[in-house]
């Protein structure tokens, strides 16, 4: 690993719009961390079938294949407009490295709680804790009282949830009679984050 000055002159500002394809599969290359806005990692099926990995906020660290030389097997899309630094993994400073191991060690402990809830949890468990896990990004505003709005369609939502759109626009309904959401067109209001969190961890 090479010096804090190295990083600096090996490091180069990206921006993307929202919808933007910021890297495809393929072999492995630079290293990216998000400066501004959300990046979600999805993988596609031979069926033409999505599923989101994971989400990627401000600060987060994306392309690890970069370290380990393994293929890159996801997309890695710009949810919102975006800003990334591109790094070279061979020029991190010691403390670029102790934030690149923190932030994977996050993302696998939520990964790791993503496929227990996937495997043990019901949908509408795995709904409430995507939407709080969504409600302080960038796809998403707070009103002066303090209400969270996230901005997502139920496609979107679907992705990131293992399901599909039919079941869970069923699921949303029952979340808005049980009075912990506001649905509106491709927007969430989180009434009762308490009640949602409730949900999420039943």
């Amino acid at each position: 690993m090479g010096s804090a000055r190295g990083t600096e002159q090996l490091s180069r500002s990206r921006t993307f719009g929202a919808g933007d394809v910021v890297l495809y599969p393929g072999p492995p290359g630079d290293l990216y961390q998000v400066v501004s806005g959300l990046v979600r990692l999805h993988a596609v099926d031979g069926d033409g079938l999505g599923a989101t990995l994971r989400y990627v906020k401000p600060g987060g660290y994306f392309g690890e294949e970069a370290v380990t030389g393994r293929p890159r097997r996801y997309f890695a899309e710009a949810v919102t407009a975006a800003a990334v630094t591109v790094l070279d993994p061979h020029y991190l400073s010691g403390a670029d490295v102790r934030a690149l191991v923190l932030d994977l060690a996050v993302a696998i402990d939520r990964l790791n709680r993503s496929v227990l809830r996937l495997a043990t949890r019901p949908l509408k468990a795995r709904v409430a804790a995507e939407l709080l896990e969504l409600s302080d990004s960038a796809i998403a505003s707070v009103s002066e009282e303090g209400v969270a709005t996230v901005r997502m369609t139920h496609d979107e939502l679907a992705a990131a949830v293992g399901s599909v759109r039919e079941t869970v626009t069923k699921v949303i309904g029952e979340l808005v009679r049980a009075g912990a959401l506001r649905a509106g067109y491709a927007k969430l209001v989180i009434l009762d984050p308490d009640l949602l969190t409730e949900i999420a961890d039943a």
